[in-house]
């Protein structure tokens, strides 16, 4: 299947549940980068420190991960429908109580509800869409990697643009978006059915127990160490205004976007998944060492290039961990996430203390290591993951969730 080819036929020629559930997840990634941009801000507002801000994103991807046990298991019994639903609520409730926080103990309690909602809903998300979506699986699968681009870039420049204002208002913004999101699902999209087999709790740690799967999970480990050490620490190092700083991350989401999307698939079919992801890494590794050490305006270059690099990551990622295994893709996409978003949660908290420890290049000298280590693992792993991943075709399996993430 090629998403390219494909998409522009049918990515068009959607129902409006369709049309409802990809705006929803827009807005709820979006809810990833969001903060970025006024980090430094809330700091202030707070009377918080680097670290303890960073904590936003650590309590938000600690109950991601952990919520990755749990998610199968309440879709298969409760359904899609009432599943997204669920998710979109808890995000309501907790974004917007994330705007009334009146100490950064409580901003990142609150966020920890966020991440849970947010899993809930983006874990969904994709079969929902699939389900409902006319012509076929392609066309959704691209239409929901558009929407995951498409809020990665968002999200920097509407925590920018509201929180220029007020640290408190892209909190609010999010609540109001994901509310016309409750409302649109809950008018457009009817129940589906149930999965014949009902998702078991220990079913994603079950499924990691196949060599290539775990190969892929603790290689993703690894990168997300890197890639969050981006996302969460760099703002204070680039030390900007929310309208300069969300500007950076919006050039950083759009390549994001763009190589996710249209990239990485063609490189695919010309290099191969695994010579282009261990190719990405040791680039990505050398572009956050030149990142760590070098001027203003390195920063915010290398800043930027990581976007690309992240985007190809993110797609070979997510089809080796939905591709690699017999598993059904809902659990091993499941027992992958829960192994690579512990990584996301550890590097906001480790990065500032490995300042404090020695000083502001070593962190990003941590995190080039770290995706070295990623590289590794698929060098040394490439027998348990080649068979599988030659056999994959770009876009065949694309879009859990981060899928970026990441995934």
């Amino acid at each position: 299947m090629d998403p390219v080819d494909t998409g522009s036929c049918g990515i068009l020629r959607q129902p409006k549940a369709v049309w409802a559930t990809a705006g929803a997840s827009v807005v709820a990634f979006m809810g990833i980068g969001l903060v970025d941009p006024i980090l430094p801000s809330i700091a202030e507002g707070l009377d918080a420190t680097a670290g303890q801000v960073s904590l936003l994103f650590t309590s938000y991807f600690l109950i991601t991960a952990l919520a990755m046990l749990v998610t199968g298991f309440v879709s298969s019994r409760i359904g899609g429908r009432r599943t997204l639903l669920l998710g979109l609520a808890l995000v309501v409730v907790f974004a917007g109580l994330s705007g009334t926080s009146g100490s950064v103990g409580e901003l990142v309690g609150f966020r920890a509800g966020w991440g849970l909602g947010n899993a809930l809903f983006v874990s969904t998300a994709l079969a929902v869409i699939v389900g409902a979506a006319a012509d076929g699986s392609a066309a959704a699968v691209l239409l929901y990697e558009s929407a995951l681009g498409l809020g990665m870039a968002c999200g920097p420049l509407v925590g920018a643009l509201l929180g220029d204002a007020s640290w408190r208002y892209p909190f609010f913004g999010t609540a109001f978006l994901m509310a016309v999101g409750f409302v649109c699902i809950t008018a457009f999209l009817k129940e589906q059915p149930r999965p014949a087999r009902r998702t078991s709790l220990l079913d994603p740690v079950k499924a990691l127990g196949h060599g290539g799967l775990a190969s892929t999970a603790v290689s993703a480990f690894f990168y997300n160490y890197t890639f969050f050490t981006v996302l969460a620490f760099t703002p204070f190092v680039l030390d900007m205004s929310p309208y300069r700083s969300g500007a950076v991350f919006f050039a950083w989401g759009v390549l994001l976007a763009v190589f996710s999307v249209i990239v990485a698939p063609r490189l695919q079919r010309r290099l191969g998944s695994l010579t282009v992801l261990g190719g990405s890494l040791v680039l990505l590794a050398v572009d956050v060492l030149v990142l760590g050490h070098g001027g203003r305006t390195t920063v915010v270059v290398c800043t930027v290039l990581s976007g690309a690099l992240i985007g190809v990551n993110n797609t070979v990622y997510t089809e080796l961990a939905l591709g690699v295994s017999d598993a059904p893709r809902p659990v091993a996409s499941a027992g992958y996430n829960f192994v690579r978003w512990f990584a996301a949660a550890a590097a906001p908290y480790f990065a500032p203390k490995i300042e404090e420890w020695s000083d502001v290049h070593m962190p990003f000298t941590v995190a080039a290591v770290t995706a070295v280590l990623g590289a590794l693992v698929v060098l040394v792993r490439r027998r348990a993951l080649t068979a599988e991943a030659e056999e994959l075709r770009p876009g065949h399996a694309t879009g859990d969730g981060v899928g970026v993430l990441a995934n």
